[in-house]
């Protein structure tokens, strides 16, 4: 096996000689020496002369949304360098070398879809990914052609100073959405920020007027996250219309360790995102920063194996992987199993007993649940990261008997491998390859399983004639950062196999005849909980008469458990039954009185009923407890609408706006609403926002276009379906994995 390239990258010169081989024919010229001596306005001056504003006057950031306070171009030299950081807080500075936000920039897997942008399109539409990836080089003024700008920095992506210079944040809209201030380490003693570095001894000396500089009390909260950890694709990126990229920060506010969201099917202590990526764990080297010898990690430890592997930072790439081993964040189950010819299921495996004969025809039922995760799994870049479900079935000796979701030798994975991923698809059907998001205009499938949910897959097989038992069935989760096709695209098809990561598995014996009830595992959960998933499996595969089956499995085993019944009216409100979905609500609420996420489903039968008054008092009630709650908010500001209660209508869909900026209900409820106010601008500007972000009535033709040329992995798109031995056939390229 070749070396990783990592390893070859060993001193500065080879360093910057490989930027330069990613960066292609796209050129940057640098005019270090016009710059000399150019300070504040000065330097803005100079940069705005040949500045390309292609986005409008002074955005000097469009189509991302980074900003400093002032709106003007900022020399880089005024963010001290991380090394400088690095001189009190060497903890920290050797974590962050590591880690993914010191090397936002410099990655090839990073430069080869930022730099297509760039050749295709100019320089300036790099300003929406860079915004996040490289902040300085944005508010620096160095996108743009024939630039001015010193891109020294670019090997350090994103410093200790752009992300300490953060002075407050614009909204949850992402892509950058935050303020700069004038990067400083100290502030004087009226408060006013002193540019650029100062003598060590001051900071120490002052260490409250340091601390002032360079930290914010929301530095601690997931809205500071969602600055860059959330995504879309604006028109004058795209020149077609609003699409949401990534929306981790909503996934994690949709979460129960949120505490924001009532309609969660489990609950949680509340978790930041900080909480879990900036772990504290002992110092190993001295820091100013440390408190009682421990340090809140930055490494951010999280998913990405693929840059610390390239670079051959083993240290991050050990810690990463346990990071995800021992998490504890899936479930899984292997749950039951149908024999051909019975329409019954044998469930749950483990607790009942069953027979098992050579030639039997068997569905397996493996039920996958995102238990301790605070966003999907896949969070962010799914058409790059890859999680994928493997089932091997072997016999006595070991030999497959059935095989999914397995690794060609070529690092391909298997066309038929159940995958948590989705396919972005352009104007003409195509798959989206290297991340040209610019191009996407519909979503073929999305697999992703949202925090707090439960995937069911299901698997076919047959056992053989003349087969040695027992037999062993094995359902395991993989995961690998990048995609081998995308891999390829990077480096060619010659380069070593990238780090393959089991999250979490189960393994049950299966006799052939008669098996008998076997003793749970410690990581197995109850057999309640394992009903309450396959049914939370079944409802997002719009089985809505298996899952009321499922459900009331739960209700049988804990008859005390009012989320059962919760999840029993909710489904049967999915299946549009309302009247059915009455009772088990109104019995939630007798075991637990208020309780807000039965009043919100009992809130949407009382709409369908004719009740209002019992509909906005529920609803009411709802938004008392969760104010931050969007569907509590939407719902009532609906309710509001239709009771002809125009102000408070607009007072709901203003504050479901401020949780998010992007909701398409409320930007179109706002537009009619400030209309017959008299508020015409405001209402033309929420008509178009409305335009721009709803789905386009002509996307899911791209989508078909797509799943008809690979019908390989067109399953995918169904709301349920069967793997099995006849579903073969090698992806083409279109369907890469």
């Amino acid at each position: 096996m070749k070396p990783r390239m990592g390893r070859i990258l060993v001193s500065t010169a080879l360093f910057v000689g490989s930027i330069l081989l990613l960066m292609g024919n796209v050129t940057f010229t640098v005019h270090t020496q016009s710059a000399q001596g150019l300070q504040g306005k000065s330097y803005s001056d100079w940069i705005r002369q040949s500045y390309n504003f292609r986005f409008g006057k002074d955005n000097l950031s469009l189509p991302g949304n980074a900003a400093i306070e002032g709106n003007d171009f900022v020399k880089p030299g005024a963010f001290p360098e991380a090394e400088y950081c690095g001189h009190c807080h060497e903890e920290a500075y050797h974590q962050w070398r590591q880690a993914l936000h010191s090397n936002s920039f410099r990655t090839p897997f990073y430069r080869t879809s930022v730099n297509i942008l760039v050749r295709t399109k100019g320089i300036e539409f790099s300003r929406h990914c860079d915004s996040c990836h490289n902040p300085i080089a944005v508010l620096s003024g160095g996108l743009t052609q024939d630039s001015h700008v010193d891109r020294s920095f670019d090997k350090d992506g994103l410093t200790c100073t752009t992300c300490h210079s953060i002075q407050r944040l614009q909204s949850t809209s992402g892509n950058g959405g935050f303020v700069l201030g004038v990067p400083a380490v100290i502030v004087d003693e009226e408060g006013n920020r002193i540019p650029g570095e100062v003598p060590f001894p001051d900071i120490l000396d002052h260490p409250d007027r340091h601390s002032q500089a360079v930290m914010q009390p929301f530095y601690r909260t997931p809205e500071f996250c969602a600055a860059c950890h959330k995504a879309n694709l604006p028109n004058p990126l795209n020149e077609y219309k609003f699409i949401r990229a990534f929306t981790v920060y909503d996934e994690w506010q949709n979460s129960k360790f949120s505490k924001r969201n009532p309609l969660t099917f489990y609950q949680a202590n509340f978790t930041t995102c900080q909480s879990c990526h900036m772990r504290r764990a002992p110092a190993t080297l001295s820091d100013y920063g440390t408190k009682g010898g421990s340090f809140a990690s930055h490494r951010w430890l999280a998913g990405n194996t693929a840059v610390p592997y390239y670079y051959g930072f083993d240290e991050q790439l050990q810690k990463t992987i346990e990071f995800l081993k021992a998490g504890n964040f899936l479930n899984v189950d292997i749950f039951a199993l149908k024999k051909a010819g019975d329409d019954n299921i044998i469930a749950p495996l483990g607790s009942v007993p069953f027979q098992l004969a050579p030639k039997d025809v068997v569905e397996a039922y493996v039920v996958i649940q995102n238990k301790n995760i605070g966003h999907s799994l896949i969070p962010e870049v799914r058409d790059l990261y890859e999680a994928w479900v493997e089932v091997t079935v072997k016999d006595a000796a070991g030999n497959d008997v059935y095989h999914s979701g397995f690794l060609k030798p070529d690092g391909m994975l298997d066309a038929r491998a159940h995958s948590f991923t989705n396919r972005p698809v352009n104007l003409s059907g195509e798959f989206v390859d290297n991340h040209k998001v610019w191009t996407i205009h519909s979503m073929a499938y999305d697999n992703s399983i949202q925090s707090g949910r439960s995937a069911l897959v299901r698997y076919e097989f047959q056992v053989p004639s003349d087969v040695k038992g027992p037999l062993s069935i094995t359902a395991r989760v993989n995961y690998r950062h990048l995609r081998q096709s995308y891999l390829n695209n990077v480096f060619g098809p010659d380069h070593p196999l990238y780090p393959v990561v089991e999250l979490a598995s189960r393994t049950r014996a299966l006799n052939l005849g008669t098996n008998d009830p076997t003793p749970a595992l410690p990581g197995d959960n109850e057999d309640w909980m394992r009903w309450n998933n396959l049914g939370i499996g079944y409802l997002d595969q719009q089985q809505y008469s298996d899952s009321i089956e499922a459900f009331e499995q739960v209700v049988k085993l804990r008859p005390d458990y009012e989320d059962g019944y919760v999840n029993l009216g909710l489904t049967y409100i999915e299946w549009e039954k309302y009247s059915s979905a009455r009772a088990p609500l109104e019995k939630a609420l007798q075991l637990h009185p208020e309780y807000a996420r039965a009043l919100y489903y009992l809130a949407l039968v009382e709409r369908r009923e004719g009740h209002p008054d019992a509909e906005v008092a529920n609803l009411q009630k709802v938004v008392e407890q969760y104010p931050q709650s969007r569907d509590a908010r939407r719902e009532l500001g609906i309710a509001y609408y239709q009771q002809h209660r125009s102000d408070d209508a607009v007072a709901q869909f203003e504050a479901l706006q401020a949780i998010d900026p992007d909701d398409v209900a409320a930007h179109y409820n706002l537009a009619i609403l400030y209309r017959r106010k008299g508020r015409n601008a405001e209402a033309a500007a929420q008509a178009a926002l409305y335009a721009t972000k709803r789905i386009d009535p002509e996307a899911p033709t791209y989508s078909l276009d797509f799943l008809r040329k690979h019908p390989e992995i067109s399953t995918e798109s169904v709301p349920w379906h069967m793997h099995t031995d006849l579903q073969h056939g090698a992806a083409s390229a279109g369907g890469q994995r």
